[in-house]
């Protein structure tokens, strides 16, 4: 079901929204799907989005989780449906804004996702894809991004063409497939309210919690993803020079083959001898497979995510391991 962007002027517009307002109800909603099923060794948990946009701001305001991939006698298409039209008769926005998933120490980049987003995109233009990461969140860093299709992105699913001329001609590389788009949470004045009465009730032991260095397992699952993946974008770099040494050595024996035929032809006609029957040269020499350049790109785009988050949290972690050796010097 498309949503529909509402201006206060009466006027309606497609553009894409500049942020993703997500309602403490929503995102609460959320972690404990992704939590129950990273509990219950589920690979993934993925859920719909529904809300409404309002000029340049994606509003969610609720959600719901999608049946489990082992259920086979749901219908994911019919349960959706049920699922919007029941919310709908107890007067809660119902309009399709896209989908979430989980994700396990930011390893969620993958060419279902892309795919599945690249649906929603074609189909919603407003839509995105929150990806909850619950292992970072447990330990005590709320872990929430909203990404979108790039322009490029979308045209290249379009044409299905994953060849590298295609991927130049469009200029599409590692670094322009997603756009992040900011996500802000919100809560109402009524939920704000309990917060701080609850804060005041709540002990918490002083100053443990702002020298905690917590990004040691977070670090070592991320630094462990981007050797992974830097082992797997090196053999995707050998299967690439493999097929450029195989064309180079293909091109070599053509032009010897055709050297070879014209040196015959030469010959041939020096003894007044019809010269040798022409050949198809493409049926003697087959073009080679191209390898997709799309798998080594997703591995790229990951290998630049994973390094965007160990920066930021070694600067966290040197930070606070400075601030320790301070205070324990002046002590």
């Amino acid at each position: 079901m498309a949503s529909r962007r509402f201006d206060p002027k009466g006027k309606e517009s497609y553009s894409a929204v500049k942020y993703v307002q997500v309602e403490g109800l929503a995102l609460m909603k959320i972690a404990k799907h992704c939590h129950e099923e990273c509990a219950s060794d589920v690979i993934i948990a993925q859920g719909a989005l529904l809300g409404l946009v309002v000029e340049d701001r994606l509003e969610i305001t609720n959600c719901f989780a999608f049946p489990k991939s082992v259920d086979e006698s749901i219908n994911d298409e019919k349960y959706q449906l049920d699922m919007m039209k029941s919310l709908r008769q107890v007067n809660v926005d119902h309009y399709h804004v896209g989908w979430y998933q989980s994700s396990d120490v930011g390893n969620f980049l993958s060419l279902p996702l892309l795919e599945s987003q690249f649906h929603y995109q074609t189909s919603i233009e407003e839509s995105v894809v929150l990806i909850f990461d619950a292992p970072k969140t447990n330990r005590g860093f709320l872990s929430l991004s909203a990404y979108r299709l790039t322009p490029q992105a979308l045209t290249m699913f379009k044409e299905n063409d994953f060849l590298p001329d295609t991927l130049k001609s469009l200029k599409v590389g590692y670094d322009n497939l997603l756009v992040k788009v900011p996500v802000v949470i919100k809560n109402s004045t009524l939920t704000n309210i309990l917060l701080s009465e609850l804060s005041f009730k709540i002990k918490v032991e002083e100053g443990s919690e702002h020298l905690d260095i917590g990004t040691a397992t977070v670090l070592e699952g991320q630094l462990r993803h981007l050797m992974d993946r830097v082992d797997d974008l090196n053999q995707e770099a050998i299967k690439f020079n493999r097929y450029q040494q195989a064309v180079v050595r293909q091109a070599t024996d053509k032009h010897r083959y055709l050297q070879k035929r014209a040196i015959e032809n030469q010959a041939r006609a020096a003894k007044e001898e019809p010269p040798l029957p022409e050949e198809d040269i493409t049926k003697i020499f087959r073009a080679l497979p191209v390898p997709p350049r799309l798998p080594p790109m997703l591995m790229a785009t990951q290998v630049d995510s994973y390094a965007e988050e160990i920066a930021k949290f070694s600067t966290q972690s040197l930070a606070k391991l400075y601030m320790t050796k301070a205070m324990n010097t002046n002590n």
